[in-house]
């Protein structure tokens, strides 16, 4: 019997960072949970950070996933919304490595064409896939939708990026 292997897909960001719990247990993938973590645009940047620091470890303490995947930052025409993600990103890496947890990164149309099978698909096309992988799937953001589809990514990618402990 092949035993469950929890995954948490991470979507950082500094305002919100979506967060999806997946259970694989062979190739079949159970919905375990989805959400939201925020911080408030009118704080200073190092209060957002340990908001998000906060936010991200108390998912980590109530699901407790053997692997977590996180996307990572494309770069944009604004060098300081780049930077800014870059900074969610960091801790949304340090937060698992803290509790010695392997961590993954894709970049976003790696995760897009594993799930939806072509790397420029729109929100809804992911949205759409996530909901078709993970029938009792909710979630109430296109960030949590998101990280739900870096879960899935690395369900499926997982074999090929031999994981180690930090």
């Amino acid at each position: 019997m092949n035993q469950a292997v929890r995954i948490i897909g991470f979507d950082p960001g500094l305002r919100r960072t979506g967060w999806g719990a997946i259970e694989m247990v062979s190739n079949r993938l159970t919905f375990v949970g989805s959400g939201l973590i925020t911080s408030n645009n009118k704080d200073e940047l190092a209060i957002r950070l340990l908001d998000l620091h906060t936010g991200i470890m108390k998912v980590l303490e109530q699901y407790t996933p053997d692997e977590v995947a996180v996307e990572q930052t494309f770069v944009n025409k604004d060098a300081g919304a780049t930077l800014k993600l870059g900074q969610a990103r960091a801790v949304a890496l340090l937060a698992p490595a803290q509790l010695h947890l392997p961590v993954a990164e894709y970049a976003p149309n790696a995760v897009k064409k594993t799930v939806v099978g072509v790397g420029h698909a729109d929100k809804n096309q992911v949205q759409t896939m996530v909901k078709m992988l993970l029938p009792k799937a909710t979630f109430d953001s296109e960030d949590a939708a998101d990280a739900l589809a870096i879960a899935i990514c690395h369900a499926h990618q997982r074999k090929a990026n031999k994981l180690k402990f930090a």
